[in-house]
């Protein structure tokens, strides 16, 4: 028998997201995927018995997940997994399941897909709140049941097996689920720079190209894939000779990571001798190691949601102090800023109700100060954390002062039961607001009269500013840092902290871009934050500028009015920094 000729290769073009290049078999994440193959069948036995085999096997994985979430939180957080047992023992959708693929004659994964949305519509429109958030449990046991439905297909990969994760997009929690060591890099439908999986991708450091059209169904049961994430490419079933040059390109990326690496050793001054300051972007107390090894002077950002995401619940006070306090015990005196809880937007618990536009909606700081139960725990855990190391806390979508000092009383609120406790800090931690609305960009003097401190998040300022939604691929290309009002913006917010005579520094996505990292600071920031992944080569550039030329770029990007000129100042000046490190 002749072999079945090679697919030809094809390549399509997306967004540049993480740079670098990687080669691997492609793993379709099936969540958040609006479409299940459907096909004829003529036993229907044999695809009621791969129905029983992926429930047996989904038993299996949640009873893995059940048991590393006893053992890391405790009995209490892991009673979560006992409802999603639960679904897989009813019957009655089974049956379902199991009766309408005898009378239609059509695959599983299509039947089950079908009576499973059924399901979570119907209890979704339940006036109960309990019986309504069984929709959820259904919703992950089925998203699990039909991945492993669909293990003949591309969106299967073995336990174990490097791959490169193709997606619709990636929400935070499915993120957060993939084995780190497991991603050899990603490629998605949707998103941009600024979208989560772009962002995991660079905290990974794995090479992601995003907004890639056509993606989901160009790719077959057992392509190889290519991720470019220098030029913004994906190749599918790759050519031997494409194929060899992306194993050249990836190795001479790794050559260019390793004189970046190299050049750590020293400490963070610039060409003038004046110290500047880089700190780390983290979600958990595994990425503080690789924050240390690239000697990061401190954690400025410390996504306590993730904990909730990963639990898909509201961990109690106690779980979410063991998890503060190891961070701040392993950050070793370095600075710690914690960022309170941010639900919401694209962030949802499995209990959030669904928002016409959930990122102006009931989320961040107000959702926790309407929820004084969900609010008051995470105070606590973090001020008995202060008691270990220095401890910043800071409040997430502050939108004016009122707001900010309603947070600031709850805090001391908290310290002052904790103190006749005997459990409170020798002194209360240092108190920040983040400014990513543009209200707060507006009133920045007033807000830094209150605050220890201000951090800008560009990610949401600029989507605000620019009533871009940063995740809607429509208008995705209109979402530009580079616009005059989000330079204007900046400057104004930078300028105000100073005015107080506070400091002010820069967690989003822009600051571990190497030429927007000396244009931040040229504008007046006083510290960055970022992707650990992203310090070697921020610091490389800021080491081979100084003030002037970095004042000296800002000065020529405020007089730019053309966004595209704007990104070749920013681009050139780091490039020209770049050059001598090959």
């Amino acid at each position: 028998m002749e072999a079945a000729p090679a697919r030809p290769e094809r390549v399509l073009r997306g967004i540049a997201a993480a740079p670098g290049v990687a080669v691997g078999p492609g793993y379709l994440l099936l969540k958040g995927l609006a479409k299940v193959p459907k096909y004829a069948v003529a036993d229907a036995a044999a695809e009621i018995a791969r129905l029983g085999a992926a429930l047996e096997e989904t038993r299996r994985q949640i009873g893995v997940l059940r048991d590393e979430v006893a053992r890391a939180m405790g009995p209490g957080e892991a009673a979560i997994f006992d409802a999603h047992l639960l679904v897989l023992e009813d019957a009655a959708l089974m049956d379902e399941v199991a009766a309408q693929v005898r009378r239609r004659k059509v695959n599983v994964e299509h039947v089950f897909s079908r009576v499973a949305n059924r399901y979570i519509r119907d209890f979704g429109r339940i006036g109960d709140d309990y019986l309504r958030e069984r929709a959820t449990d259904i919703r992950d046991v089925t998203g699990r049941i039909l991945d492993n439905l669909m293990g003949n297909s591309p969106r299967a990969r073995r336990a174990g097996e490097p791959a490169v994760i193709l997606a619709a997009d990636l929400a935070p929690s499915d993120a957060a689920a993939l084995p780190s060591e497991e991603v050899l890099g990603f490629a998605t439908e949707g998103g941009n720079r600024t979208s989560h999986s772009a962002i995991m991708a660079r905290a990974l450091e794995v090479p992601a190209v995003v907004g890639v059209k056509g993606l989901l169904k160009a790719v077959a049961p057992g392509d190889q894939i290519v991720v470019d994430g220098d030029a913004g490419a994906v190749v599918i079933a790759p050519s031997p000779a494409t194929l060899e040059r992306a194993r050249v390109a990836a190795e001479e990326h790794a050559r260019r990571r390793a004189a970046l690496l190299a050049d750590g050793g020293a400490a963070d001054n610039d060409a003038a001798g004046a110290p500047f300051a880089l700190q780390a972007n983290i979600g958990g107390p595994e990425d503080l190691p690789d924050a240390l090894a690239m000697r990061a002077s401190g954690v400025g950002l410390y996504r306590t949601e993730n904990l909730y995401l990963r639990l898909d619940g509201w961990p109690d006070e106690a779980a979410q102090f063991a998890e503060y306090a190891a961070v701040v015990r392993a950050a070793q005196g370095s600075p710690v800023t914690f960022r309170t809880l941010d639900i919401g937007g694209d962030k949802q618990l499995g209990e959030a109700q669904v928002e016409a536009n959930p990122f102006m909606g009931f989320r961040a700081l107000r959702l926790c100060l309407e929820r004084p139960e969900v609010f008051r725990p995470q105070l606590r855990a973090i001020l008995r954390a202060a008691a270990l190391g220095p401890v910043s806390v800071m409040f997430p979508m502050v939108s004016g002062v009122e707001e900010l000092r309603r947070a600031k009383a709850a805090l001391a609120a908290e310290a002052a039961a904790l103190a006749a406790s005997g459990e409170a800090p020798a002194a209360l931690p240092r108190v920040g607001a983040m400014i990513e609305i543009p209200s707060a960009s507006v009133v920045a003097d007033a807000i830094a009269a209150e605050c220890d401190f201000l951090s800008v998040g560009t990610n949401d300022l600029v989507q605000y500013l620019l009533a871009v939604d940063r995740g809607n691929d429509r208008v995705a290309s209109l979402y530009d840092p580079c616009h005059p009002a989000v330079i204007l913006t900046l400057r104004h917010v930078f300028a105000a902290a100073a005015n107080r005579g506070i400091p002010c520094g820069v967690c989003g996505e822009l600051a571990g871009d190497p030429g927007w990292a000396a244009l931040l600071l040229g504008l007046g920031a006083d510290s960055l934050s970022m992707s650990a992944p992203a310090i070697p080569e921020v610091r490389y550039v800021l080491r081979r500028t100084d003030r002037q030329g970095r004042e000296s770029l800002a000065g020529a990007v405020l007089a730019s009015a053309d966004p595209a000129a704007t990104a070749a100042l920013i681009r050139d000046f780091a490039a020209a920094r770049l050059r001598a490190r090959a």
